[in-house]
């Protein structure tokens, strides 16, 4: 389980995350929506411990990553995989390197047993004898694929992914949705993804957090979400660009205007 406790940071006089909260179950598929720059890829950063909050706590399965040696966190670490925006492949490695790279720098195995291990999981995300070429003879969704295959290859407990269908046509990013459920359910992960596009989070999520400064302001299922009656949420689903999200003194008003009603009720 991951339980985010009153997270804070800011970059400068930039407050990012303001005493944010936030419960992911072990096995569950959470997405987390919001604009871009509102933090999204920052609170991923915070859940695998690439950055440390000012305030506030981390915790994994009951470890508390914010307070621990870096050896320890190293450790933890290695139950995370993760899905970058960009699949950050190296471009000096094969494919095949590539997606072995965890195992080929943090344990003993032989090589014939992680070429082996390569194989199955490029074969779960849908390409095979590719393990000879290098990332620059590859598609951008091959890429994302090689990425994902990557993210699971180490056997993790939980995997991020960092918009994970920025960059790729539509067609291509329905089958990255598809393969980000379908490996969840099938290795029995605990999935966390940051995106903007409501048609993935639609597709992958069981719970959906909306982030907006710097707090989750709405946490349900699909469903639930799609019938906020949050007006922020209800701006950002409908990409109604008419009406002030930009303007934070208009959504309060907006805000303002909804609580008022609530409690005449």
């Amino acid at each position: 389980m991951i339980e985010i406790i009153n997270l804070c940071k800011s970059f400068g006089n930039k407050k990012v995350l303001d005493n944010l909260n936030l419960t992911i179950h072990s096995g569950e598929k959470t997405v987390i929506i919001g604009r871009s720059g509102c933090g999204k890829s920052v609170l991923l950063k915070h859940i695998i411990g690439l950055i440390n909050p000012d305030s506030g706590q981390v915790i994994i399965d009951g470890v508390d990553i914010t307070h621990v040696r870096i050896r320890q966190l190293n450790e933890i670490r290695k139950q995370f995989g993760m899905l970058f925006q960009g699949a950050a492949l190296f471009d000096s490695l094969s494919v095949g390197e590539n997606v072995g790279f965890m195992l080929l720098e943090h344990t003993d195995v032989s090589k014939d047993v992680i070429r082996e291990r390569v194989r199955k999981c490029l074969a779960l995300v849908g390409l095979k004898d590719v393990e000879n070429l290098k990332p620059a003879e590859l598609s951008g969704g091959m890429k994302k694929r090689v990425g994902l295959a990557r993210a699971i290859c180490f056997r993790p407990k939980i995997v991020l992914y960092d918009e994970p269908t920025t960059g790729v046509d539509p067609i291509m990013g329905d089958i990255i949705n598809d393969l980000i459920r379908e490996l969840s359910d099938k290795l029995e992960v605990t999935s966390v993804a940051v995106t903007h596009d409501m048609k993935s989070a639609y597709k992958i999520a069981d719970k959906i957090a909306m982030l907006y400064e710097g707090k989750i302001i709405a946490l349900g299922t699909p469903d639930e979400i799609k019938n906020s009656d949050n007006p922020i949420v209800k701006q950002f689903i409908s990409a109604d660009a008419i009406g002030p999200m930009t303007d934070a003194a208009g959504i309060k008003e907006l805000m303002d205007k909804k609580w008022r009603e609530d409690a005449r009720r």
